[in-house]
């Protein structure tokens, strides 16, 4: 479950624990370490401890049990002002001041430098966080003005202003459309800094992210680069649904797809298979439950 890089070690998890008073553990025994540069996502079924752990990682709770290293130093070590300067962490449930103007709520981000940094910095930090994220055409905008995908790229442009070496993203791509779930993964992984992300859908997995994590019931199952951890036998035992890959019939590239099973009377699958227990006939597919598969390119 180790790997090697020719980058330093900026993040490491020592035998981590978090066990909520009363209640059983959410995370035991989890041991991982995250290189300068690295996309790494974390990756499990519901209820696997994926946003506990990402709470973690961004200093917003403290393990129960184990270690963990910021840069080489302990956390409890690092002060929460520096933490602020280090680590830019994006909620997947946080709300914005819908009075804000986007050019307003991005600014936030530059909370952490205020007193080493003056109104100039500031100013050009926001507009170059707006400009990576697309958004200067919505700048003087309400946040109650954009669409929900333009909201998400603002929190992600926010953090981006922190001007981090480590982005901690908890579940970004959700309630997004395909297109903007790719547009906004391709706008983080541009930027060239250390990522965490916690994500759901593993078809988007190998485009993005340089390792992945993946844990079950709060333990580290693998640790590794996403063809080796995603294999189809180990999807197979963690998700319950299969996954494939398959050469794309136009370009010299692979897409991943997924396999879900559906326990409904319709559905159509992505070569306009017909299914559902109320057809008859030659079209009528073999017994069993029928499916759904759902396919994302790599980039």
């Amino acid at each position: 479950m180790s790997h090697h890089s020719g980058t330093p070690v900026v993040l490491e998890l020592r035998e981590v624990g978090y066990r909520p008073r009363g209640t059983d553990a959410l995370l035991s025994d989890l041991t991982l370490h995250v290189h300068d540069g690295e996309i790494l996502v974390i990756a499990g079924p519901n209820g696997a401890g994926k946003s506990t752990l990402i709470r973690l990682i961004a200093g917003l709770s403290e393990p129960t049990g184990g270690e963990m290293l910021l840069g080489g130093r302990p956390y409890r070590d690092v002060p929460i002002t520096e933490r602020a300067r280090v680590i830019a962490y994006v909620g997947q449930s946080e709300e914005s001041d819908d009075r804000l103007t986007v050019s307003q709520y991005v600014s936030l981000g530059q909370l952490p430098h205020h007193r080493t940094g003056g109104r100039e910095a500031s100013a050009r930090a926001t507009q170059e966080a707006l400009t990576l994220a697309d958004l200067t055409r919505f700048s003087d905008r309400r946040m109650s003005e954009i669409s929900g995908g333009e909201r998400q790229r603002a929190k992600i442009a926010r953090a981006i202003c922190q001007r981090p070496r480590i982005l901690v993203l908890d579940e970004p791509t959700n309630h997004l459309d395909p297109l903007a779930r790719g547009e906004l993964l391709s706008l983080v992984s541009g930027l060239g800094i250390t990522v965490v992300a916690a994500l759901h859908d593993l078809t988007l997995i190998e485009a993005f992210a340089s390792h992945v994590a993946l844990i079950q019931g709060g333990r580290l199952v693998a640790h590794g680069h996403p063809v080796e951890v995603l294999s189809s036998e180990r999807v197979r035992a963690v998700f319950s649904v299969d996954m494939h890959r398959m050469q794309h019939p136009l370009e010299a590239r692979q897409i991943s797809v997924l396999d879900i099973p559906i326990e409904g009377r319709f559905g159509t699958g992505i070569a306009g298979e017909l299914s559902g227990s109320e057809l008859s006939g030659p079209e009528r597919p073999a017994p069993g439950a029928p499916h759904l598969r759902a396919v994302a390119t790599r980039g």
